[in-house]
């Protein structure tokens, strides 16, 4: 699929068909021919995880895409609950070869897990370049746990969205604005019984991405050793799913790659610390070599 040209304050909202048929959707901002950035939230996230840093970085010239992964937002669902890794990889390989050039990965968590198997093992061709925030292919098996237990928390969803805020506020203490109705209706599904809940499938929970995730790591880090593209890791330094020791683990693998912490932030890296976040962005990218790509799936 082409996407279509928008302008910085613009998006275009359409849905992208994956190998298997299951529609993706797909945010585009910003012109086409421009630079692209290709965003791939964490696991229990939605494409929404990026509105401010799309937004300004759309301003700054670059064409920003975004998705929801199968299962979260308004991608659909995979029928039976049958979640794997390969689909997810699979998902973020259509859409890097959608566009008419190399676009360089922003991967938090999760979408980092994926680029750096996608451009380690699977496709080394597919990225310019990748952004990996706050994730290294071993990760803080506490932090993880936190994150799943939040999800897993309330499966009879909320009676109202300020409840819903109330969980969120608990989860994040260290920020101050509570969220707004507004803000919380994209991440919330109001079902038959009129309670709200999670925007996700509850079937990933259960599936092989979380009962068997840490299997992966020898596979991730394997992947990782063999990436040849620029890298740029962004941490938090008051994550709990990055360490030290992680970082450093991954920067022997990988002793090209860049390596920034911000100091203030969490494992919600964007969230916390958006314009210092937007900043070694721009910076990354800005010194990077703009090559066309002569392969690119369209549709």
């Amino acid at each position: 699929m082409r996407m279509v040209s928008t302008t910085p304050n613009e998006k275009t909202i359409s849905q992208v068909a994956a190998i298997d048929g299951l529609k993706l959707a797909v945010e585009v901002r910003h012109a086409s021919g421009a630079p692209t950035l290709l965003f791939a939230h964490g696991f229990g996230q939605t494409r929404g995880a990026w509105h401010g840093t799309s937004l300004a970085l759309a301003a700054q010239g670059y064409r920003c895409v975004s998705f929801d992964a199968r299962g979260h937002g308004e991608s659909d669902r995979v029928p039976g609950g049958d979640y794997h890794m390969e689909q997810f990889i699979g998902d973020l390989r259509v859409l890097a070869h959608a566009e008419l050039s190399k676009p360089i990965l922003v991967g938090a968590s999760m979408g980092g897990l994926l680029g750096l198997m996608l451009a380690g093992e699977i496709d080394p061709g597919a990225f310019r370049a990748l952004v990996l925030v706050d994730i290294t292919p071993r990760w803080e098996t506490a932090g993880v746990e936190r994150i799943l237990a939040f999800m897993q928390a309330h499966p009879d969803g909320f009676a109202s969205y300020a409840e819903a805020a109330e969980e969120i506020a608990r989860y994040l203490p260290h920020r101050t604005e509570r969220k707004s109705e507004d803000q919380l209706r994209p991440l919330l599904r109001e079902g038959a019984d009129g309670r709200l809940r999670w925007h996700w499938d509850p079937a990933l929970l259960g599936g092989e991405l979380v009962r068997e995730s840490e299997r992966y790591q020898p596979r991730l880090m394997a992947a990782a050793a063999k990436v040849a593209v620029p890298v740029l890791l962004l941490s938090g330094g008051r994550s709990d799913v990055v360490s030290r020791d992680t970082v450093g683990e991954f920067l022997k693998l990988v002793p090209h790659a860049e390596h920034v912490e911000l100091p203030r932030a969490t494992h919600m890296v964007a969230g916390d610390a958006n314009d210092a976040f937007i900043r070694e962005i721009a910076r990354f990218v800005g010194k990077l070599s703009s090559p066309d790509r002569s392969d690119a799936v369209t549709a």
